[in-house]
């Protein structure tokens, strides 16, 4: 069953209210062999001196975090997230919104994302034959993939055990395709072929922001 926006209902919030962040409670040993495999995929890359590939995968899980992030923010502010997880769809829940089996998913999304590009990353389609730009290769992996992740969140919020919640009547699947999935995949697809001192100024920002947000307002009970 898909469902395509949150439904305002008592349920709804009655669920994230429950939700037990970094509780241990369905703590199980996938957790280790999830992260072998990131170690595995990662190291393998880097092995074969794939750097490209390695900076797409960092480039969109930093900008996973900072929406995670931000996302745990407004549940704080406002009463409610965008977006959460259920205690029963996971091992262990990082933020409202994001639990460790998701979180290494993307951590390996920006990774898939890259390689699914043509050989030649300069490809454009509907160029009329040179006559038009046309669109460039990478803009229309990173819509195909965000509708994708779009679609199966959709399907995620409508499970059982409710493993996505959407709280506002407002949010669902045409702003999480618009304005999380389409800036994930953007960043996967274009920063491996940044000038390299530009693309290490945006991994460096990226990353250092991450860590001083999570650093600072983790102590402080706000995520």
């Amino acid at each position: 069953m898909f469902v395509f926006w949150g439904d305002g209902s008592d349920a709804a919030k009655q669920l994230v209210d429950s939700i037990k962040v970094r509780s241990t409670e369905n703590f199980n040993w996938t957790f280790i062999f999830i992260l072998a495999v990131i170690f595995y995929v990662y190291w393998s890359e880097i092995h074969k001196k794939n750097y490209e590939v390695v900076f797409a995968g960092l480039a969109l899980y930093g900008v996973h975090w900072l929406y995670e992030i931000c996302n745990a923010i407004i549940g704080h502010v406002t009463g409610y997230p965008l977006w959460s997880v259920s205690n029963e769809s996971t091992t262990f829940i990082l933020l409202i919104g994001v639990c460790w089996e998701l979180s290494m998913m993307f951590m390996l999304a920006g990774i898939i994302s890259f390689k699914m590009l043509p050989a030649d990353r300069n490809k454009r389609y509907f160029t009329n034959n040179g006559k038009k730009k046309g669109i460039s290769c990478k803009l229309v992996g990173a819509l195909e993939m965000a509708l994708l992740f779009a679609l199966f969140e959709s399907f995620l919020a409508g499970t059982s055990n409710h493993s996505f919640i959407w709280v506002y009547k407002w949010w669902g699947v045409i702003p999480v395709f618009i304005t999380t999935y389409v800036p994930f995949f953007l960043a996967s697809n274009y920063v491996p072929d940044m000038e390299p001192k530009k693309r290490t100024r945006f991994l460096v920002i990226e990353w250092s922001l991450v860590a001083i947000l999570l650093i600072v307002l983790i102590p402080l009970g706000i995520i």
